[in-house]
């Protein structure tokens, strides 16, 4: 169906430029709220970062013994903001055997719940994969882009690929049922090209 009146069709398109716009500065604004691009700070709550309880702070129940990882976002609690102005900010979460955490994972784990960058410190890809080890029975993080892998319940230290450093650490803590962040990143987030 076309518009013979070009008036109309004028009105019409502006209407849709507009409306357009007016959509994209919603989600501008949303992601450039002050604070939204700022590091996990200590005390902030951690809330899922998609799925059907995006935005919803996590509870420890929430995460499944032995995975997959739970994607989440740094919250600040006094003003609310969601830290996601920046990829960077984007962490996973996994439920592991205390018993099979070496010590350092274990002093930044709560009740097994480890916190890792979801970014990989080789090219800056998403570490998206959890999947079996080539030795053992056990599941690993995977970065599928140049096949990186990760070994959670060891500080996630690189155990295959071209990573050059494990990914950066995030503390948690479980306080009044929530998870929060316990101290800031332990590590350099993101690789070479991530920023």
């Amino acid at each position: 169906m076309t518009c013979q009146d070009p008036v109309r069709r004028t009105l019409l398109l502006t209407a849709l430029a507009a409306g357009t716009s007016l959509v994209a500065k919603s989600v501008d604004a949303q992601e450039d709220q002050p604070g939204s691009d700022e590091r996990p700070q200590k005390g902030d709550f951690l809330v899922h970062s998609a799925g059907d309880h995006a935005d919803e702070i996590i509870k420890p129940s929430d995460i499944t013994l032995g995975g997959p990882p739970v994607h989440a976002w740094p919250k600040d609690p006094k003003s609310s903001v969601i830290r996601k102005g920046s990829r960077l900010n984007e962490i996973m979460l996994l439920k592991l055997d205390p018993g099979e955490l070496d010590e350092e994972t274990r002093s930044r784990s709560a009740d097994g719940i480890v916190a890792y960058s979801l970014i990989c410190t080789h090219a800056g890809c998403p570490v998206s994969e959890w999947v079996k080890a080539a030795e053992g029975d056990k599941n690993i993080l995977k970065c599928p882009c140049h096949n990186s892998e990760f070994n959670p319940r060891e500080s996630a230290q690189v155990v295959f690929g071209p990573a050059p450093r494990r990914l950066a650490a995030l503390p948690v803590a479980i306080v009044d049922g929530s998870l929060t962040v316990a101290a800031t990143f332990v590590g350099k987030v993101g690789g070479q090209q991530a920023g």
